[in-house]
């Protein structure tokens, strides 16, 4: 699939891309086209009964060997923090936001 300078400076311009018109015909066009070649042949395999990013199979992804530990209790977190209100670390507020955030929480 052969793009055009014109389709070439289309996409450097949504992409806000400054390109000389030289600079998308020698440079970004055979890149994308090698791109558009890639999404072709994906399509040409994927069927109709395949539905668009679903994998064909499960995917385990957990680590062999490895089993899962338990979290820290809230309290003996909140109990090293250095200042703790309503249950949660009592974070300060920091710049000009600080008025913003105060009106957020009194509703």
């Amino acid at each position: 699939m052969a793009l055009t300078t014109t389709d070439v400076a289309r996409l450097a311009a949504l992409a806000r891309i400054a390109l000389s018109p030289d600079e998308a015909a020698k440079l970004l066009a055979p890149q994308l086209d090698v791109i558009a070649d890639a999404v072709a042949q994906v399509t040409e395999v994927a069927g109709d009964d395949v539905p668009p990013g679903v994998a064909r199979a499960a995917i385990d992804q957990r680590v062999p060997g490895r089993r899962g530990s338990p979290s820290l209790l809230a309290e003996a977190v909140l109990a090293v923090a250095p200042a703790v209100e309503d249950d949660r670390f009592r974070v300060p507020c920091t710049g000009r936001s600080s008025d913003r955030v105060a009106a957020f929480h009194r509703r």
